[in-house]
């Protein structure tokens, strides 16, 4: 009979954004005693970095271990959000089982589909939690029938079919078997991870194996492996091999181990099988690599890893206003930065250009890149970035480009239009139904260049009141015709100097206005946008001149409209091939890639030559 380890249990929580997955590991590690009476605890404790905590989502996987009575419970906090796909499928490899978090008016959305599916492919023990209970608009019932249905359609076996369901208020702390009730702690769910989530085998009088599933970096140790012993046992100190993915075998010693505990990473001695640990000692440890005894090595089945989408060509800011507000302007330094953030992100490709201060940057997703962006101006990095195009790569021999599944919920009167503009992108229909209270929910399967720049006019067609999600569905032959992009043209100044408010009430005529009057602009810089589909130079600098006439009318007076300010993210969308986002730690800002308008002029003629002669 093989022996458990019933003193702990490896659980994942997983649910689509914001669905309140964070809120509930908070409140599960404040009710377990893991904080001091007097400690002060950040709300969203588990979401550490800012980008995080400012828009709601995790984007990194997060461990975290709590003691109930005399149980240790490892808990792992999963990225909902598609482009993260990579690390919810290997974090599926270390634990037994998982909590799904299901919004209760909202039920089953795409990335609870997503994260499901990798959860039951790896065979593990599904537990639902129904949250947000308090909700005046709480549709248990009918969510819960949700959660049946997608199981079903996911192939879930039998056992995964008799799922247990806890009901939840996290934000409340509160929880409960019953539906129509709330006991005033979590103890249900406490209870229902340790009598439904299988506990670890012991093997750790075998030989070890410990398999990295995710990484972390830290300056003084270097690359931490972070990953589950799944067979024998690990002491500081010990000398053990290392299986790459190529096969070759270095050899190395233990310097430092980590537990989890609460929310830190304390040191530890010794590990064995069933534990979640982090290692350190070895500078190129890396996803998917084995740790094994020096004598037996016996590697596990690599790990997969999501294949980048996206792509687009980072490289150093040479604007008229380079280097006035960055601490980091050089190649060296981003050169630098990307080889770091390689350190730790494993969907992510950096390679190098025929230009020594350009890199082609690949990723999962808009968000993805547009998060690391973030990140580099928000530590004092100055760069330049251009749209961002999809991957084509070969199947058979067939050139094949990346497809999405759509899951769009709006209210009944947009389902016209919506499925007007997904037409035009080439996305195709896949199921329409109705969902009550005069929504629909509408999935399309849409090339993933189509969907690049949507949601800002998404928006604007639902007047902010639909839902749009989607997720990687898979690669299918390439659609030869252009699809999406920005219909119209930009305005583009032809001058250097401070936006005046006289000039941009003349120009308000002629398109949308990006700037605030006093802002400083240069040649080339992208100032607002044409209400046709050309591109026009305007003098945005220029000022009224003052003369002593003074008309019989008195001055008019004119109230000017607001200036539309772009996002990083709206502005990646916005952009054509022709132009780049300047981006500063102050400052995102559009320009054209050729500055100077009869250099333009010259290159357009040139590109037209060359189109009518193919």
């Amino acid at each position: 009979m093989m022996n458990l380890r019933n003193d702990i249990r490896n659980i994942a929580i997983i649910a689509h954004v914001d669905h309140g997955k964070t809120t509930l590991v908070d409140e599960l590690l404040k009710q377990s005693g893991m904080f001091r009476e007097n400690e002060q605890v950040a709300e969203r404790a588990m979401d550490s970095n800012d980008i995080e905590r400012e828009r709601g989502i995790t984007i990194l996987a997060k461990n975290t271990a709590l003691a109930y009575k005399d149980t240790r419970i490892n808990i792992l906090d999963t990225p909902g959000h598609a482009d993260f796909g990579g690390e919810v499928e290997r974090i599926m490899k270390m634990v037994d089982g998982v909590i799904l978090v299901v919004d209760a008016y909202e039920g089953t959305m795409p990335q609870t589909r997503f994260v499901l599916k990798k959860a039951l492919e790896q065979d593990l023990k599904p537990l639902v939690v129904v949250n947000k209970i308090d909700k005046d608009t709480a549709r248990p019932e009918a969510v819960i029938d949700e959660v049946l249905e997608l199981f079903i359609e996911l192939d879930a076996n039998d056992e995964q079919l008799e799922f247990p369901v806890a009901y939840a208020s996290a934000i409340n702390g509160t929880a409960s078997l019953e539906m129509d009730q709330q006991d005033e702690n979590m103890e249900s769910i406490f209870e229902m991870v340790i009598d439904h989530v299988p506990a670890p085998v012991d093997n750790s009088s075998e030989p070890l194996q410990f398999q990295v599933a995710l990484l972390d970096y830290n300056d003084y140790v270097g690359r931490i492996g972070i990953g589950r012993v799944f067979r024998g046992e690990m002491r500081v100190g010990d000398q053990v091999s290392l299986i790459k993915t190529d096969g070759t075998i270095k050899n190395f010693r233990v310097t430092k181990m980590f537990g989890y505990f609460g929310l830190n990473r304390v040191e530890i001695d010794y590990a064995k099988a069933g534990d979640l640990i982090a290692l350190s000692g070895m500078e190129d440890i890396n996803v998917g690599e084995t740790v094994t005894p020096v004598d037996t090595p016996e590697a596990l089945p690599i790990l997969h890893i999501d294949e980048p989408t996206l792509q687009m060509t980072f490289s150093v800011n040479n604007s008229p206003f380079a280097g006035k507000e960055g601490k980091y302007v050089t190649a060296r330094k981003i050169e630098e930065r990307l080889d770091q953030q390689l350190e730790t992100d494993v969907s992510l490709k950096v390679d190098p250009t025929d230009q020594p201060d350009a890199w082609k940057v690949s990723g999962r997703g808009e968000l993805h890149l547009s998060i690391l962006i973030e990140n580099l101006r928000r530590e004092g990095f100055e760069l330049q970035v251009s749209k961002p195009e999809v991957i084509v790569k070969e199947v058979d021999g067939v050139k094949c480009e990346p497809f999405e599944r759509v899951q769009i919920d709006v209210p009944e009167e947009h389902t016209g239009s919506i499925i007007e503009s997904l037409g035009q992108r080439k996305g195709e229909m896949v199921d329409m139904s109705n969902t009550g209270n005069g929504q629909t929910r509408i999935i399309f399967h849409v090339p993933a260049r189509g969907l690049i720049g949507y949601r800002t006019e998404f928006m604007s067609m639902t007047r902010g009141y639909g839902i749009l999600n989607h997720t990687f569905e898979d690669y299918r032959p390439v659609i030869r015709e252009r699809i999406g992009g920005r219909r119209n043209g930009v305005l583009v100044s032809i001058d250097k100097g401070a936006a005046s408010t006289y000039s941009i009430l003349q120009l308000e005529g002629r398109g949308t206005n990006f700037m605030e009057p006093g802002t400083e602009v240069y040649e080339g810089m992208i100032v607002g946008e044409n209400s046709r589909d050309n591109d026009l130079t305007v003098n945005i600098t220029k000022v009224k001149a003052a003369n002593n006439i003074r008309s019989a009318t008195k001055e008019q007076t004119t109230t000017m409209k607001k200036p539309r300010v772009l996002t990083l993210e709206e502005a990646l969308e916005f952009i054509n091939e022709d132009e780049l986002v300047e981006v500063t730690p102050e400052t995102v800002r559009l320009r054209k890639k050729i500055l100077g308008k009869s250099e333009r002029e010259k290159s357009q003629k040139k590109e037209k030559f060359k189109l009518e002669a193919e």
